[in-house]
């Protein structure tokens, strides 16, 4: 069985034997899925654990409650293993040639871990091969209103999520667009926000597609206000945010020319805040231009 699907107009491929498991579980991608054509990339999926001549080249860190993800050089290629905690046996083994358009995805457990195996995969090829075509894979809370999309950065806790809700609950016609992998595209007419596949804890799955409002980097604080950044500042902030492998030229330099682009034509602050109805209120105020 081959499936198609289109995240932020870039078209992929899973391909799978007709009773594999996954097929069952994979909603996510429901909203995404588009009739055949040209792709960019394309996985096979198996389930299984080979073994790969491989050798280490990321090991993310961290504690032992957070994400395990590990990148392997192999020949002609990359591999990437993942696990939903560092303490945990890998679930997902994905070899992918040398420039990102064909995977092999290896997956293994119960249903949950081999979505999450699938899942963490292709968030990992996609930002690899979208990453010279002027498309950011975020990790972000996005909001819609207006008619303009908002997202909210920080490192995981600071309340991207939290933020979101407050907006929901107290800025009228605003609509959660995505929780957790965002996808941003600089086109020739300005710069979109795309809901996606991906969306962490929470289950927001909206192919939508919204012009870029701001971007908004959440400091937990004992007072609310809204700062704007300078370039260099916003540059770092959305750096810090985005998925690619910056050892690899083409990625980096197809990461940089898009947060250049971006910088230049959406506007970014930084919000220093509590977790309350209040900072909502005064970042819509100040946000939305």
């Amino acid at each position: 069985m081959t499936r198609y699907f289109s995240v932020a107009g870039h078209r992929f491929f899973l391909q799978g034997d007709d009773s594999l498991l996954l097929w069952n579980f994979i909603d996510n991608y429901l909203p995404f899925e588009v009739s055949a054509g040209d792709c960019l990339f394309g996985a096979e999926v198996f389930v299984g654990a080979p073994e790969f001549d491989k050798k280490p080249v990321y090991v993310q860190g961290g504690q032992p409650e957070e994400q395990r993800l590990e990148l392997y050089s192999v020949p002609g290629g990359w591999l990437v293993e993942t696990a939903p905690r560092k303490d945990m046996e890998i679930c997902s083994r994905m070899l992918f040639n040398a420039d990102y358009s064909k995977a092999k995805v290896f997956v293994q457990g119960n249903a949950a871990l081999q979505r999450f195996g699938l899942d963490n995969a292709l968030m990992v090829l996609f930002s690899y091969a979208t990453a010279a075509l002027g498309t950011l894979e975020m990790h972000a809370s996005v909001v819609s209103n207006g008619g303009k999309a908002y997202l909210f950065l920080g490192k995981s806790g600071t309340g991207k999520s939290t933020h979101s809700r407050l907006w929901l609950e107290n800025v009228p016609g605003t609509e959660l667009v995505n929780d957790d992998n965002p996808v941003m595209r600089v086109q020739d007419d300005g710069v979109y926000v795309y809901g996606s596949p991906w969306s962490g804890k929470t289950p927001c799955y909206r192919n939508v597609c919204f012009p870029a409002g701001a971007v908004v980097r959440i400091s937990r604080a004992k007072v609310n206000k809204v700062t704007p950044l300078p370039a260099p500042q916003a540059y770092a902030s959305l750096a810090a945010s985005c998925s690619g492998f910056r050892p690899e030229r083409a990625i980096a330099d197809g990461l940089h020319a898009t947060i250049s682009a971006i910088i230049g034509s959406v506007p970014c602050f930084v919000l220093d805040c509590l977790p309350d109805p209040e900072a909502a209120l005064i970042c819509s105020e100040n946000v939305r231009l």
